[in-house]
């Protein structure tokens, strides 16, 4: 048992939102690496490639979207599709006395213009894929050479502007910066809750039944000095019914609730049943409820008698006559709240 009780609410508080802080500091760390080991940096920034020396050196050292400038573009006279849709026309140029193939968008190409003298191309480079064989083979047949032939002729490598604005690749540096964010308000969020814990959720949860600030002062004081009732993670002070778990932290005043029950929970695997957990429900004024799960019965019966006893309005035990006397009291629960309820039995 915890003898020095002294602001445990506030540091228990710092203490949860230090551990929640692992998760997204880990996953930060995780798109860091992801950034400089995949091609997420070259695809947001290419790199610049000159020349054909310039294409393949990038294209070893993993940078396969690059920008480059290419000169002389004959149209092969074939084209991409895509899902039945047309979404590039395939150039070819020589570039360091090598014949290369290039890809372009049908916006860049003009829907296929003969001969371009100049184009400022962002592209992905591919290397010998289904797309490259299948030209090879097509221009072999037309020319009546082997495709072994044509492949040696012409460069492995293939510029593709569609493939590096496809939507996969977009959506996919969209989820990585979108979801680095929500993790780095994560952070942002619980550092801002261990330096002002009268902030975080049990706090803004404790306001509104009066000034959240001047309300967990008086619940670390009475807690501090002395508990009337104490469990291994739920006290009762004079005034306040206060929870310090793993799974929350809560603060209610004592004069607030209107309604505790207790409900069992048979845990166990396939026909073996290991324990059965007791969780703690109150309903509060101001349509506040609270669970405090996996509790033992005799601490969860204790902390029902000293409640219903420090306020004899509590209305105790699950029934049907209890939950309409509730619902008289709160009203009928905002559509909001509704949802909120389907949701988590569904969940």
């Amino acid at each position: 048992m915890i003898n020095n009780y002294d602001h445990y609410i506030s540091r228990s508080i710092k203490s949860v939102y230090r551990r929640k802080l692992i998760a997204p500091f880990l996953y930060i760390l995780l798109l860091a690496a992801l950034w400089f080991l995949t091609p997420f940096s070259s695809l947001l920034f290419p790199s610049k490639a000159e020349g054909y020396a310039g294409i393949t050196e990038r294209y070893d050292r993993g940078n396969t979207y690059i920008e480059t400038t290419l000169s002389d573009l004959y149209f092969t006279g074939y084209t991409s599709t895509y899902f039945g849709r047309n979404n590039g026309y395939y150039y070819y140029t020589v570039l360091d006395g090598k014949c290369m193939f290039v890809l372009l968008s049908p916006r860049a190409s003009e829907e296929g213009l003969p001969y371009i003298e100049k184009a400022q191309v962002r592209g992905k480079i591919l290397y010998q894929g289904r797309a490259f064989k299948q030209l090879t083979q097509s221009l072999s047949e037309d020319l009546s050479w082997t495709a072994s032939g044509m492949a040696g002729k012409v460069s492995p490598y293939i510029v593709s502007e569609p493939a590096f604005y496809s939507a996969l690749s977009f959506l996919l540096l969209a989820l990585f910066f979108a979801t680095g964010l929500y993790a780095l308000a994560g952070i942002i969020i619980c550092f801002l809750y261990i330096l002002f814990p009268v902030l975080s959720p049990p706090c803004r949860q404790l306001g509104r039944f009066g000034k959240a600030k001047e309300l967990l002062a008086q619940a670390e004081e009475e807690l501090a000095t002395l508990p009337q009732l104490a469990t291994e993670d739920m006290f009762i002070t004079e005034h306040f019914f206060i929870e310090i778990a793993d799974s929350g932290i809560a603060v209610v005043p004592i004069g607030e609730m209107i309604w505790i029950y207790k409900y069992s929970t048979l845990h166990k695997l396939f026909w073996y049943h290991f324990n059965i957990s007791y969780t703690l429900h109150i309903t509060a004024n101001r349509h506040l409820y609270l669970q405090c799960p996996k509790n033992r019965k005799s601490d969860i019966d204790g902390i029902i008698d000293y409640l219903a006893e420090a306020n004899h309005n509590i209305l105790v035990g699950f029934s049907e006559a209890n939950r309409l006397k509730v619902q008289e009291i709160q009203g009928k629960p905002m559509k909001f709240e509704k949802l909120i309820g389907f949701l988590k039995k569904r969940i």
